[in-house]
């Protein structure tokens, strides 16, 4: 099958199995998803991540995150730079994401990583998505 994005696919997986309440979630790897989910586990939006399978037919694992109320940890996640429209800020110019609880992730030329740490680093890059 063939995709146009990716990135928006893997997003939009997310909010479907946060909404139906699924503890798991398998989807196609790709080093570029492990990254971002490696992102989203880290800043707690998700319980783990694991990489599974044999090399050509690789998956990725999520293991979702809820309240202690069975309630999605993630609010809201939204594809900010879109094929068509691409979004690149530089490392000022990255702002934060729904106050305090939100935050942007950031593909840079030292790697995926959460708006925050590319400011805190000084550099600039494609912000990929907004997740609160």
């Amino acid at each position: 099958m063939s995709q146009t994005d990716p990135i928006a696919e893997l997003l939009t997986r997310i909010r479907n199995a946060m909404r139906a309440r699924y503890n798991e979630l398998l989807l196609p790897h790709s080093r570029l998803r492990e990254a971002i989910c490696r992102v989203l586990e880290s800043e707690g939006f998700l319980d783990s991540v694991e990489v599974g399978g044999e090399a050509p037919k690789r998956q990725l694992v999520l293991r979702l995150r809820f309240s202690a109320a069975r309630e999605p940890v993630i609010k809201g996640i939204e594809r900010v730079s879109r094929p068509s429209m691409r979004r690149y800020a530089g490392a000022d110019e990255i702002g934060k994401s729904s106050g305090a609880m939100g935050v942007h992730i950031v593909s840079t030329p030292l790697g995926v990583m959460t708006g925050r740490e590319a400011k805190r680093k000084r550099v600039g890059g494609e912000i990929l998505c907004r997740v609160w």
